[in-house]
């Protein structure tokens, strides 16, 4: 393998900002809770860019709005996001399920 410390000059804050959160050694919480209040925002960050997306359509339609790029960014956006919202639900039914199917 390569060494990864060869690379240089790759920056990134969302890097930083991990390294860092290591380096203090948090824990964060992984209850159902967490999980929950995360599927939770998830669905209200969807949400968000569904209606984002819709606003956008609607101020094309209007007129109000002659840049075709950000429409379709933003229904980009609102795609991808309900694609992996869908996504995450499959693989809670199925897990779900597969923990129903348990024999005790």
């Amino acid at each position: 393998m390569d060494n990864i410390a060869a690379l240089t000059g790759a920056t990134s804050t969302y890097i930083k900002d991990a390294l860092a959160e290591s380096a203090q050694g948090e824990i964060r919480d992984s209850g159902f809770d967490s999980v929950l209040q995360s599927a939770i925002n998830m669905l209200n960050e969807t949400n968000d860019l569904q209606n984002r997306a819709e606003q956008a359509e609607i101020e094309f339609t209007l007129g109000l709005s002659t840049n075709t790029h950000d429409l379709q960014i933003a229904q980009e956006k609102a795609n991808i996001a309900l694609q992996y919202t869908v996504a995450v639900r499959d693989k809670l039914l199925e897990a779900y399920n597969q923990i129903m199917n348990i024999q005790i």
